[in-house]
């Protein structure tokens, strides 16, 4: 279903619009805040589209030619291209190009720097709100310009997957810098949730690794050298920056664009004869063979963004709504799972499927680990009678899967160089 209007967070108005479909409350000091819905929504239905304040693409992703909108992080390969780069195979041809949606006749550079947008409109609007002060000019290639040594830095110390991004937080600096109502901004950043000092570090632990005091420092530090503003000059302090952090790690959505993911969509939904039909998809499933051989798992252009909205809904192993990217930008888009009455709160989960699906013990890890909480949903209240430990069983398969997820932290730089 099609969201209302009056739902719709557009790219040429203010992002804070406030939605008819819901209103933010306070639950308690432990929960903080809460997402209620303030008339019934059906399932199915979309309760409503939000755009961030700021969003960035992961700096490896980039790094590695997936090619994005500067500002709404659509993509801007054709769905061919996209496959040909993905499979390796640079002569492939896709049947229906019609159906992509990607129109490089309307993108744009910008004229100093030559990064890239999909269209006028979205240049313009990164140039209004942040890109004038980060824009390198001519020292985009510059290893040695200020901004540059913050990325690389950040490469350094985040490997793929990223979970966030340091440019989310210098678009934030940027951000409140052009900005003529700079208490504006300030005050919406710090509507996100705030973390304590050591639930901070704890976080900062996460996002950098074992030596993350140093780490930090050394990001504050070229953080610092590369943006520092007086009117923000808490922001550059060590408690401020790693308050900073946190805010990015803790409410920082990933999101995730793909040229030729619509394509697919696209093609599911032509009317073909039954042999059309059987052709096209094993087209098509031999393309993701050939691009799983290739690429492995690393498939869309990526980033992360800060959503006021989405970030004020809380956790739940039984969620009742969900976030995607239908637009191949950065308009979240949040969905009702199941039919929700007014006055109920809605949820969404930071778990996979997959994890969902695991003990109640193991979910609570994953959650107590990443996110700094401990889980009261109704599936975990149903489940307080379960052993606190997990089983023999699912305690052997963690251990492998951390293995694995060993492994694969190794192999992920080589998947990432190979595309």
């Amino acid at each position: 279903m099609a969201a209302p209007q009056d739902c719709i967070f557009s790219l040429c108005v203010d992002p804070i619009k406030v939605s008819s479909c819901v209103e933010v409350r306070f639950i308690d000091k432990i929960k903080g805040k809460g997402l209620f819905a303030k008339k019934a929504i059906k399932k199915g239905d979309t309760i409503f589209v939000e755009r961030p304040l700021v969003s960035a693409q992961f700096l490896w992703n980039s790094l590695y030619k997936y090619k994005a909108c500067e500002f709404c992080l659509h993509a801007l390969e054709t769905a061919e291209e996209n496959a040909r780069r993905l499979s390796g195979i640079p002569c492939l041809s896709l049947p229906h190009p019609e159906l992509c949606k990607v129109h490089p006749e309307l993108h744009q550079a910008c004229p100093q720097c030559q990064v890239m947008y999909c269209s006028n409109e979205c240049r313009q609007a990164a140039a209004d709100q942040y890109h004038r002060a980060l824009c390198l000019g001519s020292s985009q290639e510059d290893p040695n310009h200020p901004v540059n040594k913050l990325k690389d830095a950040w490469r350094s110390m985040h490997y793929p997957p990223e979970t966030s991004s340091i440019m989310l937080m210098a678009r934030m600096v940027a951000t409140v810098k052009q900005a003529q109502d700079k208490g504006h901004w300030q005050k919406l950043f710090s509507q996100f949730c705030s973390r304590a000092a050591n639930e901070e570090e704890e976080i900062a632990h996460k996002m950098l690794g074992e030596k993350f005091q140093g780490q930090l420092t050394l990001l504050r530090t070229l953080f610092t050298t590369a943006l520092y503003d007086d009117h923000l000059n808490r922001w550059f302090t060590p408690e401020g920056f790693r308050s900073l952090f946190s805010l990015v790690g803790t409410n920082g959505q990933g999101i995730g664009t793909s040229s030729l993911s619509q394509w697919v969509h696209a093609c599911d939904a032509l009317a073909l004869t039954s042999q059309q039909r059987e052709q096209l998809d094993s087209f098509i499933d031999q393309l993701y063979k050939d691009i799983e051989k290739e690429t492995g798992d690393f498939l869309n252009c990526e980033g992360s963004g800060l959503f006021l909205l989405q970030s004020a809904c809380n956790h739940s192993c039984i969620p009742n709504a969900a976030a995607s990217f239908p637009n191949n930008n950065f308009l979240l888009h949040l969905s009702a799972l199941s039919d929700i009455s007014p006055g109920e709160e809605i949820s969404i989960s930071y778990l996979d499927c997959c994890q969902r699906d695991r003990s109640r013990h193991s979910r609570h890890k994953i959650l107590r680990d990443n996110y700094l909480f401990i889980c009261s949903c109704p599936k975990c209240v149903s489940q307080m009678d379960e052993l606190d430990l997990t089983s023999e069983e699912e305690g052997e398969e963690e251990e492998e899967g951390e293995e694995e997820g060993e492994a694969e932290g190794d192999e992920m730089e080589d998947e990432m160089t190979d595309v």
